[in-house]
């Protein structure tokens, strides 16, 4: 861990200055008769002559006038590489870095690593200001390796970098993805001795840890600076925030909201988004709202993502009326709704089972305020008119989607398959799923699911068999819904053995069951396999990683039922009792039947 070695405060680096020297009125400016000059002949002999004539001594200043002046690029390279090869005349490092401005600004990234080269290359004193510019500059260009391969050559050979450079490097290979890296240079940096992270190095080390879910790092590296005494921004508190609520530690991400109040650093609309929404997904819907109605009684104005955040909450939680009020509050704090927001309404207004007029007025109405729909809103649109029986409302949207150029959206075609399939449209479904195929090129995961779902259900068991491999062969790897899919085929047609088996088989390909995967297998066990077999898969469930629930006791209740095994039966149900788990009325019903059938039977043997 990084300790600062004293409480000395190193030399403030600034930065070079992107808007180039400033001009001084009080010396000389270009003769405009050779600007005319420079514009209509371009640099050659007769531009040259203007020079002399003029008598414009050829120094540095001049050189960055002259790149300075608006004229054709190539012009400015033949200048500064005539310029170059005068009699007592050197580049230093500001006329380098005009003309890598100059080619940077034109996009003519070819010459500008060459003019960055021959910079490095070259007698000029190059500062830590004018790395940090270079590193920025090719950084800016995607050129992130070659950046790297400048900032060791100078650092060897002509200056040693800052923290504002190592900031610098740190911010590019953030800003183009190479988070490794940013570890290494950190741990580069604090090797250096007189090289001290700041605030700005924190924040950029944070913000890629959690990005690459390394939290218990961001963690130790928040405490680290703090104990630098460094004071962490807000930045670095929100992303700690967002941290905490990943970990499930919501108490913590509280905590650390009080903590940043009372250091006087106020939350910022971002640090609300991510409270708001850690709040909302651990289920504390009033809590979220209120802190949501404080932060507006306090004068902050929420943006279009927060509330965006606070409507999905809140439809959700079934609280329609309440997403819809803050819609219609949007315009008192200048905050415009977008695809997003309506997106959110629509959907909510399907979850929380609105009539469906509701969600088609929503989406005229959106359309109405220019709000172009994406391939996700014609997607929810689909998904609710499926379940609400709509079709054929469902199958002209997807047309739509067509006509508007939207490519193909596996979600909604899923959502048709599935209700054509349980409509038993199953020719219909088939013809879908085979246009899906022929529009993507190949299929998703989750279509193949639906379809070996459904040819499962109907009985066709060798046609889902033909799809789960056709999948594996055009490289779409099962996924645990296509293999749960075909176990419940399996099971379906009493080939047990078979489901358990390809249980295993997906466990060897890395692909973890589910809950869902090990009750389909205990289902067709409890069925047909037998009560032995069906509590030996429970108690392999008690010791797995994935636990038993009330609908898995229920199960093998029914199956002891069904064999006469109530003394196991009334065990099983002990059991169910101390964890809280209700017995399936229709179970309980069946014991009870049971029990009195046996007793009757006795009876009449006694007689």
């Amino acid at each position: 861990m990084f300790r600062l070695p004293s409480p000395e405060n190193e030399a403030p680096d600034f930065a070079f200055n992107r808007k180039l020297p400033k001009k001084n009125p009080s010396v000389r400016t270009l003769d405009q008769r050779f600007i005319r000059i420079l514009k209509i002949f371009k640099w050659g002999p007769d531009a040259e002559k203007a020079l002399e004539v003029l008598k414009l001594k050829v120094d540095q200043r001049l050189v960055r006038e002259v790149l300075m002046i608006d004229v054709e690029i190539n012009v400015k390279i033949q200048f500064f590489k005539w310029a170059g090869k005068r009699r007592n005349f050197e580049h230093d490092s500001t006329t380098y870095m005009t003309l890598i401005h100059c080619l940077d600004e034109a996009g003519v990234v070819g010459e500008m690593w060459k003019t960055i080269q021959e910079m490095v290359r070259s007698t000029c004193v190059i500062g830590p200001a004018e790395l940090s510019e270079i590193v920025r500059t090719l950084g800016k260009a995607k050129m992130v390796n070659k950046a790297l391969s400048i900032f060791y050559q100078i650092k060897s050979r002509k200056c040693k970098p800052t923290a504002s450079t190592y900031n610098t490097i740190i911010l590019m290979l953030m800003q183009e993805g190479h988070h490794e890296k940013v570890h290494e240079l950190y741990n580069e940096m604090c090797n250096e001795g007189n090289c001290l992270p700041d605030t700005v190095t924190y924040s950029a080390l944070v913000s890629t840890y959690s990005k690459l879910g390394r939290h218990d790092s961001a963690i130790r590296l928040f405490e680290e600076m703090k104990e630098n005494g460094l004071q962490p921004t807000s930045k670095i508190y929100t992303t700690l925030i967002e941290i905490y609520f990943k970990l499930g530690k919501t108490e913590t991400a509280l905590g650390l909201v009080q903590e940043m109040k009372g250091k006087g650093c106020s939350p910022t609309v971002f640090t609300y988004t991510e409270l708001i929404k850690g709040i909302g997904k651990a289920g504390r819907v009033e809590d979220a709202y209120g802190i949501f109605m404080n932060m507006l009684k306090e004068g902050s104005k929420p943006d279009v993502v927060l509330v965006n955040n606070m409507i999905n909450i809140l439809g959700k939680a079934g609280r329609l009326e309440d997403a819809l009020k803050l819609f219609n509050e949007m315009k008192s704090w200048q905050c415009v709704p977008n695809v997003v927001t309506y997106n959110t309404v629509i959907k909510a207004l399907f979850d929380s089972k609105a009539p469906i007029s509701e969600a088609s007025l929503w989406f005229e109405k959106m359309k109405a305020d220019g709000v172009v729909p994406s391939s996700f809103t014609y997607s929810i649109l689909i998904d609710g008119f499926c379940k609400t029986n709509r079709v054929e409302k469902a199958l002209l949207l997807l047309e739509e989607m067509d006509e508007k150029g939207f490519p193909p959206c596996p979600a909604a075609y899923c959502s048709l398959i599935n209700s054509l399939g349980k409509a038993k449209r199953y020719e219909a479904a088939s013809e879908l799923f085979q246009e899906l195929k022929e529009n993507c090129g190949c299929s998703s995961a989750r279509a193949y699911a639906v379809m070996i779902k459904l040819f499962g259900k109907c009985g066709n068991l060798s046609r889902a068999v033909d799809l789960f491999n056709e999948m594996k062969k055009l490289g779409c790897n099962p996924d645990v819904y296509t293999y749960n899919a075909l176990m419940s085929g399996m099971v379906r047609a009493g080939m047990i053995d078979e489901a358990h088996s390809l249980l295993r088989t997906m466990e060897e390909n890395g692909c973890d069951p589910d809950l869902n995967s090990h009750n389909i297998i205990l289902n067709g066990l409890a069925r047909r396999g037998g009560p032995k077999r069906a509590m030996e898969m429970l108690t392999k469930m008690k010791n797995s990683k994935i636990k038993p629930v009330v609908i898995s006791y229920n199960t093998v209740l029914g199956c002891l039922s069904r064999a006469g095994m109530f003394e196991e039966a009334a065990k099983l149900m002990k059991e169910m009792k101390a964890r809280d788990f209700e017995y399936d009325l229709i179970t309980y019903s069946s014991i009870l039947e049971a029990v009195g059938k046996i007793d009757e039977d006795h009876n009449h043997t006694t007689f």
